[in-house]
């Protein structure tokens, strides 16, 4: 029997996260968003993220490759607060944590 495997194209990911009063704002980049985020929540990696306790993500986006989710992402990062704010209020005005609708 042949079986033909398509390779799916691999995606980028460019996302937001913040602390349970939404006091710090963390942007970074991923091909695999679910996975990120668990280190982030379990604190795996020593950091920014595990500092401030950023654990809940308030915005992603998807990218087709990884250059373009790093420029997005360096885009992001060069933003005033208040423009972060407007891009979370317009995809998730409650800045409810989107992690559980990853699965």
């Amino acid at each position: 029997m042949y079986v033909n495997l398509i390779a799916m194209p691999k995606q980028f990911f460019v996302y937001i996260l913040t602390n349970q009063s939404n006091s710090v704002l963390y942007t970074g980049v991923t091909s695999n968003l679910p996975a990120r985020i668990f280190e982030h929540r379990l604190k795996i990696v020593p950091g920014f993220t595990s500092k401030y306790n950023l654990n809940k993500l308030v915005f992603f986006e998807a990218q087709p490759d990884s250059l373009q989710a790093i420029a997005r992402e360096k885009q992001i990062k060069s933003w005033t607060r208040q423009k972060k704010i407007d891009l979370i209020n317009e995809h998730n005005p409650s800045w409810q944590d989107l992690y559980d609708s990853l699965f």
